[in-house]
């Protein structure tokens, strides 16, 4: 049967017989206006409009009400794929049910749609970049793990419907400054490339299948990325099998000539990222193919291509099937902020905190203090629950809130903002000071907020909306100090979405609480945190240096000196790093064999036991060091974790697999290949090295083993 006479909204139809029975009813001008994010109806066909852009880094975003979890970087921090999964399955529920509901109501189509350009799966290279805190951190594998988990909650497993469609962003080599974003070329080497830059996008791609990936706005060694063949075809394409659609990033396509000045005219930018394997303009410019396929710069079968592979996300998520068919569109509306799914953003948050330093004060016993002051300019203010690309909520627990809630009427708190975010804190030093004399604990609620650290253009960041210094604040710091005259204990809790200098905190303060931007419950998951009706178990997905001096220029996009994995110097916390309320310790690590051959996993076995007296997670993590390389090779990189509980005295064995690929080296031309030589293997409570064990990280253990080829 010929597509001409195939009706497209016959679901009894194959996939693509229908997608290609739609296209050729198209005119040249009709195919156009579809490839633009904002499609509008085609009437005569009974083709209805669709705005593409939606959004769900951590929850169903710019729509009115949903339910908030941590911001993506807190997710990051809880190690838990499992988790990721749940919450991912939760948002889609939202997604699908606002959707309908929109549908039903016949509301604007925009922030309404099943296509959500989430998750963001960039390395978060630098801490200085503003939109670090959408990633899951520095971490390759650990990105990738955890990418795989989101995108399959979104997606689904049905096999026929998608859920709704996932988006792998910014796709690849995208990581500040962000200033410059629309005209900044990343010189990226190739060894960089497939070591660092492109497995997270890989294991999207091959694992979970995303079924959109997003171009970034910068340009990759001189092609920009919207436009360059080598990413969007042969890597993408031709090396993973990718077969969903390619989308711009928003005004992608009108930079390529007025900010990058790639191309000359509109008409030659639509041409040139069309043809390289864009399908879908977040924007208009891709409007302008009609003058270029007048100026012979493209072919009808281009659009067609294009078309066929958007149109096809479409038809996966069901929008043309009738309902009853289609077992998505039977989730309630209930769902949504539902309490299943305010408890499921309770247990991220509590999971995502890191615990820093504690010196034995926390959890705090409510009987050995009888008043408690919160100070800090983040402790009661909402924009610190939500980061950014956020839905709302009407049930915000701030710090202050879930603190008060938790401690009830008869335990005086006092709260005093006592100095602000950035600034001179001078007039409010003696206020508070005095105040801090009349307490027994102080919990400072302080760091970051959203218009420090964010997306160039972005209402919530102010100025430049990355960092210029990763320290504390210069007045937060110098109050704090104060606040450490007065002889009392501190508690600091630090918000915010990237790694924070805080080495005088560390010296000096009682216990250190990482609370990163954690959703709308999470002042009560800190108080649950702080009172030890839970203990702490987050691990850091980022390094935190010691100072913006530790760091190499933030536009050089060359790996050596970044990251846990070619860091040379004494970090102030280590990637992975974070303490409990309890000590764990490793037991012998123990391999399948002590010769691998060459395109053979490795088992692995450990046994952790809880040493002391609560019950806690722990998050066991397992590296990989290759001692004997002829290139240059991380100095370990993450390669299997596992986040398990453990009462006291129990012991689990921990099972985890190193899988072939983690033991190639890639070398100077970006290819991989099997190299013999003597591996080491280090498990335990954070990544390898003396600082960890410092701080309190519980002593690992290791074995080596030789590849043979």
């Amino acid at each position: 049967m010929s597509a001409s006479n195939i009706d497209y909204r016959d679901p009894a139809q194959p996939l693509e017989a229908r997608v290609d029975a739609l296209i050729a009813q198209m005119t040249a001008e009709e195919k156009i206006s579809q490839l633009v994010h904002d499609a509008p109806a085609i009437e005569r066909l009974g083709f209805p409009a669709y705005n593409y852009w939606n959004e769900a880094l951590h929850g169903v975003a710019r729509a009115g009400k949903a339910t908030v979890f941590p911001q993506a970087i807190g997710l990051a921090a809880t190690w838990n794929t499992e988790l990721i999964g749940r919450v991912a399955t939760a948002i889609s529920d939202e997604g699908r049910a606002k959707h309908h509901a929109a549908v039903r109501a016949g509301a604007p189509t925009w922030y309404t749609g099943l296509t959500f350009w989430s998750p963001n799966i960039n390395i978060f290279r630098d801490p200085r970049w503003g939109r670090g805190h959408e990633t899951y951190g520095e971490d390759p594998y650990l990105t990738g793990r955890l990418a795989v988990a989101f995108i399959r909650g979104l997606q689904g497993d049905h096999p026929r419907y998608l859920k709704t469609s996932a988006c792998a962003k910014h796709f690849a080599v995208h990581s500040g400054p962000e200033s410059v974003r629309f005209q900044f070329d990343a010189r990226v080497s190739l060894k960089d490339l497939y070591e660092t830059y492109l497995p997270a996008f890989e294991a999207a791609v091959r694992e979970a299948r995303v079924e959109n990936v997003m171009g970034a706005y910068n340009r990759l060694n001189g092609v920009p990325c919207c436009a360059n063949p080598f990413l969007l075809q042969r890597i993408l394409r031709d090396e993973w099998g990718f077969d969903g659609h390619v989308g711009s990033d928003c005004g992608a396509i009108r930079i390529m000539h007025a900010e990058h000045h790639y191309t000359q005219t509109p008409a030659e930018s639509a041409a040139l990222a069309l043809k390289a394997g864009c399908d879908l303009n977040c924007g208009e410019t891709f409007l302008f193919l009609r003058e270029a396929l007048a100026q012979g710069l493209i072919e009808e079968r281009d659009l067609d291509r294009a078309l066929h592979r958007v149109l096809r996300t479409r038809f996966r998520l069901g929008m043309f099937d009738p309902p009853d068919q289609v077992p998505y569109t039977r989730i309630p509306v209930s769902v949504v902020d539902s309490p299943p799914h305010r408890a499921l953003a309770r247990e991220a948050a509590r999971q995502s905190i890191v615990l820093l330093k504690n010196n034995g004060i926390l959890p705090l016993d409510r009987s050995r203090f009888k008043s408690l002051l919160i100070v800090g300019p983040t402790a009661a203010r909402q924009d610190v629950l939500l980061g950014n690309y956020y839905g709302l909520n009407p049930r915000l627990v701030t710090p202050l809130e879930g603190i008060v809630e938790r401690l009830g009427p008869d335990v005086p708190v006092h709260y005093k903002i006592a100095c602000p975010l950035v600034g001179d804190p001078d007039r409010a030093l003696g206020s508070a000071a005095g105040y801090a004399r009349h307490h027994d604990v102080i919990v400072a609620v302080m760091g970051l907020a959203p218009e420090l650290e964010g997306e160039a253009g972005d209402a919530n960041a102010s100025g430049d909306p990355d960092r210029a210094d990763i320290s504390l604040p210069r007045g937060q710091e110098e109050f704090l100090k104060k606040l450490h005259e007065m002889g009392k204990p501190i508690i600091l809790v630090l918000t915010g979405g990237s790694a924070q200098a805080v080495g005088w905190a560390q010296e000096h303060v009682d216990a250190i609480l990482c609370l990163w931007y954690p959703g709308e419950e999470g002042g009560t998951a800190l108080a649950d945190v702080l009172f030890g009706d839970v203990s702490p178990a987050g691990r850091l997905p980022v390094t935190f240096y010691r100072s913006v001096n530790d760091l190499p220029p933030f536009e050089d996009y060359a790996m050596e000196g970044r990251t846990y994995r070619f860091f040379r110097g004494e970090p102030l916390y280590p990637f992975g790093f974070g303490l409990s309320y309890t000590r764990f310790a490793y037991g012998d690590l123990r391999l399948g064999t002590r010769t691998v051959q060459a395109g053979q996993p490795l088992d692995v076995e450990i046994d952790v036991t809880n040493v002391g007296k609560r019950a806690s997670d722990e998050v066991v993590q397992l590296y990989l060091s290759d001692l004997e390389a002829s290139v240059r090779v991380p100095l370990y990189q993450l390669c299997g974790f596992q986040r398990i509980h453990l009462q006291p005295a129990e012991t689990k064995t921990v099972c985890l697999r190193v899988e072939p690929v983690m033991m190639q080296i890639v070398g100077e031309d970006g290819t991989r290949r099997f190299e013999p030589g003597r591996f080491r293997l280090t498990a335990g409570g954070c990544s390898p090295g003396r600082r960890g064990l410092e701080l309190g990280a519980p002593a690992p253990a290791w074995a080596d083993f030789e590849l043979c080829c």
